[in-house]
């Protein structure tokens, strides 16, 4: 047997060799999935604009629907990843959880790719300005916003012909500009945490300060049709990169980053000049016909662009006689609206506040605005978070607290000696003083600071990190009241006053307003003493007369520097403190200031950065204090 079976085989191979088969791919020449299972269609689309530029776009929707209405989002960031989150029959999983709710509710969902990005034709061009002095070509955002649209509604035969668009940061940009001579189809509109003014305390400056970390993302946008990746680095510890590296420009020459035209724009302005003016979208949109329902939506915590949202919406609800605009005000992160909002770094909500945002108010509005016989819009003007007490709260307006035209004014609490901060300003004049050197600068958060989107990076919590370890510093100043008797409340935006002297001829001023914890805390032990920041940033000293012109500083010299904080809807309680920390470096965030007058911050030489000793004024008629948006504590 053993014998028949080793011919059989030798036969075989003989065979073999004198016949071998033809092998041909194993990859076919097309294949066409079965996707009967499927209960969602997806398709791709390249539509035309008024120039002749095709975008592409990427159109998702459940099987069988009617008469549906259509959200769409352009961006910068990929239409094609943005739908394929999963590879499902489902098309709830194809998409985010934000996103899968309004496929489950019947919309019809359709990303598109900005000019030039990913599938697009066309040029890119960062934050591309509306037709007009710094545009002088026939198309920008708005006009392509408005060719997709009409474009949807012509093409799609099972829409009812309404429209929404949505987005997020640069994509909320995307939303606000599609208001500017709007279609008539464009019904609704959700710009969240938008760019709305970049130098203007959004991503790439605030108070005159210019960002670093946007070196990151300015890389990865523009070095690539697609995403070009991270940014390399030569250290683990970005405080240590960036101050190896100099400043600004030396950064931005050792990593080649002068061959993307935006970053040489930036660089080239950094005052707020007309180039900057010319694109501020708080001051554009206010001269359109407020037409559009729009729903703003910001987050108290925003790390990117925290400055957009309410400037539009304090901008246009000016203009407003028919209260088309609302406004939401979330404990979020940049972008937290779209995820979890249970917690925040160390901060629990009690909730999840991005899901009840999401289910009771950007729902309920797209329903409304955009559905066949949808449910009359009940919303009201502004609907915030009281971070303190962990609860929703509906407004008339915004900010209920203001220097002038709000139902309440601003109250003061006065810096004293020894650290003290006080309603009354009873203290006698004195004085605080703290070196600040530019070869030490302070931290913006703990290190080692891990570069913006890398593996381990705190930079989407940092804002409500605790503060005790920059407060321990000599070269920071802290004043706090006593322990609070009665809950204080704020609706508004905090200013800081800053009576101060300089040896040098510039400087940076940081302010922050801080809830210190109780040192025990039953809630949650390991918060006792925490400082959470509730609002803090940026004054860049040669901008303290106005934006559009730096000046030096005269050295030796008491001056006012007023820092105004970021917008926020919170409440101290009893047993808490009022906390402001003051200091003058906030570093990488933020270059360093050389604390020498020079014309460009950004190219300051080694030689420019000296050390030099702050000197605030408390007390009496030239002393400091904090401004706070007061309101009852319900």
């Amino acid at each position: 047997m053993r014998r028949a079976i080793s011919i059989s085989l030798l036969a075989l191979a003989t065979a073999g060799s004198g016949h071998a088969q033809q092998l041909g791919s194993d990859i076919p020449k097309s294949f066409k999935a079965v996707e009967a299972s499927f209960d969602y269609d997806r398709r791709s689309v390249d539509i035309p604009m008024r120039d002749g530029v095709k975008l592409h776009a990427v159109i998702i929707q459940l099987k069988g629907l009617k008469d549906a209405p259509i959200v769409l989002q352009r961006t910068p960031y990929g239409a094609e990843s943005t739908t394929e989150r999963e590879a499902s029959a489902h098309g709830d999983m194809m998409v985010r959880a934000s996103d899968a709710a309004m496929l489950k509710a019947g919309y019809i969902r359709v990303y598109e790719d900005v000019r030039g990005k990913y599938g697009s034709e066309g040029d890119y061009v960062n934050e591309r300005p509306l037709i007009g002095p710094l545009n002088g070509t026939k198309v920008d955002h708005s006009t392509d916003a408005y060719d997709t649209i009409d474009w949807l509604v012509k093409n799609l035969p099972n829409t009812n012909g309404r429209v929404g668009i949505i987005g997020t940061s640069y994509d909320g940009m995307m939303a606000a500009m599609a208001l500017v001579k709007p279609h008539p189809a464009l019904k609704a509109s959700v710009p969240m945490n938008p760019v709305i003014n970049t130098w203007m305390n959004d991503d790439d400056f605030h108070g005159g300060a210019f960002r670093l970390i946007g070196f990151d993302y300015y890389y990865g946008q523009d070095a690539a049709k697609g995403n070009a990746g991270d940014l390399w680095r030569d250290a683990y510890d970005d405080y240590d990169g960036f101050l190896r590296a100099g400043s600004a420009g030396d950064f931005a020459r050792a990593h080649g980053l002068q061959q993307l035209p935006w970053i040489a724009r930036m660089m080239a302005h950094p005052a707020y000049d007309a180039f900057w003016q010319a694109q501020a979208l708080e001051d554009i949109l206010p001269k359109q016909p407020q037409t559009v329902p729009t729903l703003w939506v910001a987050s108290q915590w925003d790390q990117e662009d925290i400055y957009g949202a309410i400037a539009a919406y304090r901008a246009v609800s000016k203009v407003d006689p028919r209260h088309v605009n609302h406004l939401v005000l979330g404990p979020w992160a940049h972008g937290g609206a779209n995820g979890d909002g249970s917690t925040l770094g160390a901060i629990k909500f009690d909730a999840d506040t991005a899901l009840w945002f999401r289910r009771e108010v950007l729902m309920p509005f797209l329903d409304a605005h955009l559905k066949t016989g949808g449910a009359p819009d009940r919303l009201a003007p502004v609907t915030a978070f009281q971070t303190g007490s962990n609860r929703w709260q509906t407004l008339p307006a915004w900010p209920l607290a203001c220097e002038r035209g709000c139902a309440r004014p601003m109250q003061r609490l006065y810096f004293g000696g020894d650290g003290a901060l006080d309603w009354s300003n009873a203290a006698a004049a004195g004085s605080d003083s703290y070196v600040s050197d530019p070869a030490k600068p302070i931290p913006y958060r703990l290190r080692p600071i891990r570069p913006t989107y890398a593996t381990g990076s705190t930079w989407r919590q940092w804002l409500v990190d605790d503060q005790r370890p920059f407060s321990d510093r000599t070269d920071v100043l802290v004043y706090q009241t006593p322990v609070l008797t009665k809950p204080v409340a704020i609706s508004g935006a905090a200013a800081v006053d800053l009576v101060a002297a300089t040896t040098g001829t510039d400087g940076d001023f940081v302010a922050k307003l801080i809830d210190v914890y109780p040192a025990e805390y039953t809630e949650k032990p390991e918060m006792g003493g925490y400082q959470l920041p509730v609002a803090m940033d940026i004054l860049r000293g040669r901008f303290r007369e106005g934006f559009s012109e730096a000046k030096p500083i005269a050295a030796n010299t008491p001056l006012t520097y007023r820092i105004v904080l970021p917008h926020a809807n919170h409440v101290f309680l009893p047993g808490h403190r009022i906390m402001v920390q003051v200091q003058s470096s906030w570093f990488p965030l933020y270059d360093r200031n050389p604390q020498t007058f020079v014309p460009t911050i950004m190219e300051a030489k080694p030689g420019d950065y000296q050390k030099a000793t702050i000197t605030v004024g408390h007390g009496g008629t030239q002393g400091s204090f904090v401004e706070l948006p007061v309101v009852e504590a319900k």
